[in-house]
């Protein structure tokens, strides 16, 4: 389903011209080689162009659409009208090897071969040039060719060239461009089956095109589609011969996860994962309002936080808004490294309006209430992500399986995976704090997966004064009792919370009695005012908690605890806040 569907997307694109023909593909040029129509070189062009990239001003190569790139393991393949100076020039790092440079030679000579192949008549002065140049180019001179002198480093780092004749670029050339596409659907060795994904006859390739762009998966590219060991393979076939996918729908399916993958304002990375997503008929306003709605990145594409949520609502209740429909085909991958393959973590095909009203819902469930200087933004599942991760290790990236299975819960409305309450427990018990995206997942998770020791009244978005759950109103009394201790030491360093908070939740009948007499000692320093104060609200919670305190408390009824301690300490900054503002 993911290459039909990736078919169907380069179908769409194709109609709207926005993605390179069959034969043809980006390519990042560094330089042109300008020849006259003798085929004499006169001189190399540097095709970088300036891009912004933070603050910093750098040096990229130029996009063009050239020849699709042919696909390349450990043997010799040249591509046609462009590739690094090993191909065009038989010049590169040798560094004295003479095996590497008989390579570069070899090389070389499979480029020129191309090119006659392709080209030899073919009645065009720029394809004569190019012939001409390689019939007369001798590779062992390039480091003293007048042409290359003072750039050669440069142009044998690895920088692709390609070739400019009389001024002009020759992938311009309508002769050159027809030879090239005689050549891409003339017939090969390849044999002749139905394709899987079309249903037509067509040539099955050996090999796909490479996926470029997934992070930290080969900057060479690595195969969606590949199968490249017997155990893979069956009744004899070899490569891809074991799931025949034609000509046309590799080359298509490659092209269109290219495209997705080289746009960067429309890729989101989440732990190990690239994910992209894209509409059936390659709208791409639900490409974009989708990114923004799961990936909080609404500013990047134009758009507000508002109008995201505006849009998110509406299509919760089944309403279009802002042109978009519910009842539009979408799709979300999610992709990650393996070697020299790419890995599926997830994908997910429905409506555009099934997918918005998951991810409504899953924000509506972190809904809860934050410290006065938090934003109002969204709680992006990058951050969720962050909140379980220890910020002073080496490796601050989140669990790579849990990452898959937080977004597949997201989208699919499914159930929080217990990888994610467990990361998030770790860190409030090794750490000792509660931040606001820690008891926002807290909330969301208790409420996604049900628990009797974790009840709805306790899952509101803020303080509920109401509650008679034990630990929820253990965790407010530790709250008060903390209070309590700042303002009977004010400038204090370390609180009950850094000593006894993680015990106090875990075993409270150990625990609170020694609380109780330390906020007795506390509650000696404050005024009248204060110790009456304080002593009504801990009346009030031992009134509900009784005569005595459990002896431990389960995971979901320390996530209660949490949230009482959380809800309660922002109702004592809320308080505090206002009367600054008098």
């Amino acid at each position: 389903m993911i290459v039909q569907s990736l078919t169907q997307y380069y179908d769409a694109m194709l109609k709207r011209g926005a993605i390179s023909a069959p034969g043809w593909g980006p390519a990042s040029i560094s330089y042109a080689i300008c020849l006259d129509l003798d085929g004499n070189v006169q001189r190399l062009v540097n095709t970088t162009c300036e891009t912004v990239v933070g603050k910093k001003t750098v040096l990229r190569p130029q996009t063009m659409t050239l020849p699709a790139a042919v696909k390349r393991s450990s043997g010799i393949a040249a591509n046609f009208l462009w590739d690094n100076s090993i191909y065009i020039l038989g010049a590169g790092k040798d560094d004295g090897d003479k095996k590497k440079a008989q390579r570069n030679i070899k090389c070389f000579e499979a480029a020129a071969q191309l090119h006659h192949d392709i080209l030899d008549g073919v009645d065009s002065p720029a394809a004569r040039a190019i012939l001409k140049f390689f019939d007369k180019w001798k590779p062992e001179d390039a480091p003293n060719a007048e042409a290359l002198q003072d750039i050669f480093d440069d142009v044998t780092k690895g920088a692709n060239i390609t070739f400019r004749v009389d001024g002009e670029f020759a992938y311009e050339d309508e002769q050159i461009r027809a030879a090239w596409q005689h050549c891409q659907e003339s017939g090969g060795d390849y044999a002749k089956m139905q394709c899987l994904v079309t249903g037509r006859e067509d040539e099955i390739p050996n090999v796909h095109p490479a996926i470029k762009g997934v992070r930290d998966a080969q900057s060479s590219g690595a195969a969606l589609v590949s199968f490249n060991a017997p155990a893979f393979c069956s009744y004899g076939h070899e490569q891809n011969m074991n799931a025949p996918i034609g000509k046309y729908a590799a080359f298509a399916y490659t092209t269109a996860l290219n495209h997705l993958l080289a746009d960067k304002n429309n890729v989101q990375y989440i732990g190990d994962m690239t994910v992209v997503c894209w509409a059936e008929d390659a709208d791409e306003r639900y490409q974009t309002m989708g990114i923004s709605a799961l990936f909080g990145n609404a500013e990047a594409h134009g758009q507000t936080a508002d109008v995201v949520r505006a849009v998110l609502k509406n299509m919760a209740r089944g309403l279009p808004s802002d042109d978009l429909e519910p009842s539009h085909k979408f799709y979300v991958l999610g992709l990650a490294p393996n070697a020299a393959r790419v890995s599926v973590r997830f994908f997910m095909q429905g409506t555009f309006g099934a997918f918005m009203k998951n991810i409504n819902d899953h924000y509506e469930r972190l809904e809860i209430v934050r410290p006065g200087w938090a934003d109002d933004g969204l709680l992006t599942p990058w951050e969720m992500l962050r909140a379980t991760v220890n910020m002073k290790s080496r490796d601050k990236a989140p669990s790579a399986v849990m990452s898959g299975a937080v977004m597949r819960a997201i989208l699919e409305g499914g159930r929080y995976p217990a990888s994610l309450l467990e990361g998030v427990m770790l860190r409030i018990r090794a750490e000792s704090d509660i931040t606001w995206q820690r008891a926002a997942i807290l909330k969301a998770y208790y409420l996604k997966n049900e628990h009797a020791d974790c009840p709805k009244e306790v899952l509101t978005v803020g303080l509920n004064e109401a509650s008679t759950n034990p630990a929820y109103t253990l965790g407010r009394l530790f709250a008060i009792y903390e209070a309590v201790q700042q303002d009977a030491n004010p400038g204090i360093n370390s609180t009950i919370k850094d000593k006894y908070f993680n015990s106090a939740s875990a075993m409270p009948a150990s625990i609170f009695p020694i609380l109780g007499n330390l906020y007795q000692k506390h509650l000696r320093k404050l005024g009248d005012g204060s110790r009456i104060y304080y002593d009504k609200q801990v009346a009030a919670l031992k009134c509900i908690l009784g005569e005595s305190y459990p002896q431990r408390m389960t995971l979901a009824q320390q996530g209660a605890f949490d949230l009482g301690y959380y809800h309660q300490t922002q109702k004592r900054y809320e308080k505090r806040n206002k009367e600054e503002d008098k």
